[in-house]
């Protein structure tokens, strides 16, 4: 749909027919799209078995000898095909109908608008053909005096479309529960700590700016605020994509819907409601997914154009026949008119697209690569810049072990002992990453142990008092050490993590941990290069961080320490300079940006609402799958093409005949059976050229 269009309800877009998106999703479930789904799906279903028999009636007459297997008759066969078509037509078309004419009362054709004309005059020739055979002249009969019926045709297109429509309004489902998911990551109450210190547990909506809430040890924060009093360490991940704990002390701001991981802080509540950063997260989601463009935008181009010119061509036909015609003058002027507009029934160009379109995406399911709507296949072969996000696309995500150094040489085991045996009781979340590099088994019993928050964890093994933590560990303790210093600002530059370790207050040593590089990630950059793409690393990361990374897999540019608005706006930026972006993310954060994109990527290890705002989802979390999905869209935008020009060049030649063109030199007038024919062959090579697709090499 157009985001110009804004409406007080639901209905139809008025440019291009599309369903309306809403603007704000709201945490309690949709009922109205749920039941359009419901509905669109129902009638695509009863449609198409309704479909099925004028099928099979149809190709057993056109295929010599096997109509004799049915034992029907033709005029038998006619009601039997008008009988099933009906229904289909009219009750399972009617939406097409409704929205044609709202484009012709809007005077904004579309493809609507297009489907409608052609199913209509097929529907509606056809009725004249089983109620009124002998009004037709005998070179519009067949064998049995009846006169040729386009049912098939004309159920077929709305089968079709129907299709469409379902999978469109299932698309926009999955992405609004998708939003509404992220509503449900704040929690639903709040505990606000009263003028007389006691505390009260509140419903969410209850809070407002001011109040003093207190968060426990394993909490979510309800909603933004400042730290008043505690320390803490936050994952923040969610929000900024940074893999690595936040810590939090007085004065530091906090962020709805992230996790506080292990101290007790009291926040004042400062932005709530539909002010917090993670519903602004969500309205730029929406947002940017009515912004979409719809599918059928190319559909809609040349409905604007070919509809006029072919109501043009059968107006045409119509007054040269009655005027210069044989007798009965008004009778062929009328049928030849009939036939442009049936020979222009979009049955192949109804076939172009999504029969590639399915093909491809089949393609792509065996190759790793999940497309989620044509318009993403559509554009990732015009794409010209590539936007990652660090965490969890060039990197693994998680916080690993990357070196120990001591001050001792040889006694890096020991430190790594030491760091692992201190960190087995603590609940940070980097102790993991230290707890893997060293055997459960081998683990020193630890005495008297206690936590700082915000600084790091002491306590007592084999009578020694270890301290691990951060440089305030050290800053506390009074432990100095120039050559451990100086050791940590090498690692960082690094973009790891350091933690310092001493011993009775004498420094041993040091331990460092990072968010590792996909083993994956630097073959694909270089093929990305190669593809002529340039690559942008988008992340709410540290900069020292961020800029490691980069530099080791040789990324064009760097922009760190983006919140996730910002992401979006940056998207925008490079929109603006007319670049054509795609976007590869997996978190929460890049949802927006996700959706912003002419393609959002996700990675298939990321989250839920990741993969619904992206139109494009690496199942492995490869980005070499990019380079898959690249390939996929040149060869499927190239097999529409083709598609497209057989469809066309159908109704090129075939609407000249139709209007009679041979007859003054030949005395030939286009048959509905041959006419009948030529469109099945139409299709046939359409569906042919597509099933092509099932053979291309993506690797």
């Amino acid at each position: 749909m157009h985001l110009e269009i804004i409406w007080n309800k639901p209905g139809d877009c008025p440019k291009c027919g599309m369903s309306l998106e809403p603007k704000t999703v709201t945490a309690g479930e949709d009922h109205a799209d749920a039941a359009e789904l419901k509905a669109m799906q129902f009638r695509f279903a009863i449609s198409a078995l309704l479909t099925l028999p004028i099928l099979a009636l149809t190709f057993s007459e056109m295929i010599p000898g096997l109509e004799q297997g049915f034992q029907i008759s033709g005029k038998l066969s006619a009601w039997i095909q008008f009988g099933f078509a009906t229904p289909t037509v009219l009750w399972g078309g009617w939406i097409f109908f409704k929205r044609a004419w709202d484009s012709v009362r809007r005077r904004s054709l579309n493809m609507f608008t297009l489907i409608a004309l052609g199913t209509g005059v097929a529907y509606g020739y056809s009725v004249l053909g089983v109620l009124f055979p002998e009004t037709f002249p005998k070179s519009f009969q067949d064998h049995h005096g009846q006169a040729s019926l386009y049912f098939e045709a004309a159920s077929v297109i709305t089968v079709l479309v129907l299709l469409g429509q379902a999978l469109e309004l299932r698309a926009r489902s999955k992405t609004s529960a998708a939003i509404r998911a992220l509503l449900h990551l704040s929690p639903k109450t709040a505990r606000r700590i009263l003028a007389d210190q006691t505390e009260e547990d509140i419903p969410l909506e209850q809070v407002v700016k001011g109040n003093l809430l207190r968060i426990r040890p394993g909490e979510k924060i309800p909603v933004d605020g400042r730290v008043e009093e505690g320390s803490s360490s936050a994952d923040e991940s969610m929000i900024t994509g940074e893999s690595i704990p936040v810590e939090k002390q007085k004065g530091d701001p906090v962020i709805g819907g992230t996790l506080n991981a292990t101290g007790s802080l009291i926040v004042r509540a400062e932005r709530v409601g539909n002010e917090t950063l993670l519903s602004g997260i969500v309205r730029m989601v929406s947002e940017a997914q009515r912004s979409r463009a719809p599918i059928q935008r190319l559909a809609d181009t040349v409905a604007s154009y070919f509809v006029p010119a072919v109501i043009a061509a059968a107006l045409l036909t119509f007054a040269i026949w009655n005027v210069y015609g044989p007798s009965p003058r008004l009778t062929y002027a009328l049928l030849n008119a009939v036939s442009v507009l049936i020979i222009a029934c979009p049955c192949a160009l109804g076939l172009a697209t999504p029969m590639s379109i399915m093909v491809g995406v089949g393609r792509g399911a065996q190759n790793g690569v999940l497309i989620k709507n044509a318009g993403a296949l559509e554009m990732m072969e015009k794409v010209n810049t590539l936007v990652l996000d660090k965490t969890g696309t060039l990197t693994e995500g998680k916080p690993k072990l990357t070196n120990v150094y001591a001050l001792e040489k040889g006694k890096e085991d020991e430190c790594l002992l030491l760091a692992a045996s201190l960190e087995k009781a603590s609940e940070h979340p980097l102790a993991q990453a230290i707890l893997a590099g060293v055997e459960a088994s081998k683990l020193k019993a630890v005495k008297h142990f206690k936590a700082i928050p915000g600084q790091g964890v002491t306590g007592n093994i084999d009578g020694r008092f270890v301290i691990l933590g951060n440089k305030k560990i050290f800053e506390t303790f009074q432990v100095a050490s120039a050559e451990l210093l100086a050791k940590a600002e090498t690692f960082q530059q690094n973009g790891e993590t350091v933690i310092f370790l001493a011993a009775d207050k004498s420094p041993l040593g040091l331990v460092s941990v990072a968010d590792t590089i996909k083993t994956s990630t630097l073959e694909a950059v270089r093929l990305l290069h190669q593809e002529g793409l340039q690559l942008i690393m988008l992340t709410g990361d540290q900069r020292l961080s961020a800029e490691a990374v980069a530099k080791k897999l040789g990324i064009d540019e760097v922009r760190a320490e983006v919140l996730p608005q910002e992401k979006r706006s940056v998207i925008l930026e490079l929109q603006a300079q007319g670049r054509k972006v795609a976007m590869a993310g997996d978190g929460i954060n890049d949802a927006p940006a996700l959706a912003q994109a002419e393609v959002g990527i996700a990675m298939g290890n990321g989250t839920d609402v990741a993969m619904e705002s992206a139109g494009i989802t690496l199942i492995k979390g490869d980005l070499r799958g990019i380079l898959k999905a690249r390939r996929l869209s040149r060869e499927v935008m190239k097999n529409i093409r083709q598609n497209l020009f057989f469809a066309f060049a159908y109704n090129i030649l075939g609407i000249p005949i139709a209007a009679g063109i041979l007859y003054p030199i030949f005395g030939i007038l286009l048959s509905p059976v041959i006419a009948s024919a030529a469109m099945s062959l139409s299709s046939v090579s359409v569906i042919s050229n597509a099933l092509r697709l099932r053979k291309i090499h993506l690797e």
